[in-house]
């Protein structure tokens, strides 16, 4: 059986909220965490959390700033969620991963890194995950347009 955030479409297991996501699959059978459609709009919301609300609403700039509000204590063993993703993008916990767009490897292989450890190894959809950054940007990208008119 594959791991619940692949049947989902929702690589980094975003939990049900008020929130309406694009590409949310109509029927929403799972309790507690978002289904999509599919794969990219799974990857899609995850990098407008990290990106938008973690980095630019709460000011998560670090792995560590960023996993300690996305997998609490109380939920998760966080230390050990903290050093598998710094471990395996090669990258310091508590070095900045800089601007987004001025970064995107980092942000694209901290989604990665953190769908490893939420979904397993295997689980992962490169182009899927491709396809989710680019719609993000491009969510972004609007937003700012219709911020400056």
């Amino acid at each position: 059986m594959q791991p619940r955030a692949i049947r989902n479409n929702n690589p980094l297991n975003i939990r049900r909220s008020g929130d309406r996501w694009e590409g949310q699959a109509v029927k929403q059978k799972d309790p507690s965490f978002v289904q999509f459609a599919e794969m990219k709009y799974g990857w899609r919301a995850a990098f407008l959390l990290l990106t938008r609300t973690y980095y630019h609403k709460y000011r998560c700039y670090t792995i560590r700033k960023i996993i300690e509000r996305w997998a609490p204590p109380n939920e998760n063993n966080t230390r050990t969620y903290v050093e598998r993703v710094s471990n395996m993008m090669h990258y310091d916990a508590d070095v900045p991963l800089g601007i987004p767009s001025e970064h995107p490897d980092r942000w694209m292989q901290l989604g990665c890194a953190m769908a490893i450890v939420e979904a397993g190894p295997h689980a992962l959809d490169y182009m899927a995950m491709l396809e989710g950054w680019g719609l993000a940007r491009r969510s972004a990208q609007l937003t700012i347009l219709a911020s400056l008119r």
